[in-house]
């Protein structure tokens, strides 16, 4: 049930899109981590930079989208840039399409 929800949280979150990239977070991997425990989701995840000005609306995004999903109680979202997010974090499609093909 739990690995389900997650699932279904990572499929709504596409729909947050960085306005700077063009892409989605999940394809950015701007997601670190998604936990759920009987309905109360956390999620860590990051920005391209500390000084992201998108940061505050990625992570508003990230919240409503993951509250409109069904089965979930409640969500915290936490901002991190421990680690800091690097183009190896994209998926690799996404990555080539935004010209950083040559990163591992």
């Amino acid at each position: 049930m739990t690995d389900d929800l997650v699932a279904r949280i990572r499929e709504a979150l596409r729909v947050v899109i960085d306005p700077e990239l063009g892409h989605n977070v999940v394809d950015l991997g701007f997601l670190y981590r998604i936990t759920v425990d009987q309905g109360d989701v956390r999620i860590v995840m990051t920005a391209t930079t500390k000084g992201c000005p998108a940061a505050a609306f990625l992570r508003e995004g990230v919240a409503a989208s993951t509250a409109q999903v069904e089965g979930v109680r409640s969500v915290d979202v936490e901002m991190t840039f421990d680690p800091p997010w690097t183009p190896s974090c994209i998926e690799p499609a996404v990555r080539s399409s935004l010209g950083f093909a040559n990163v591992n």
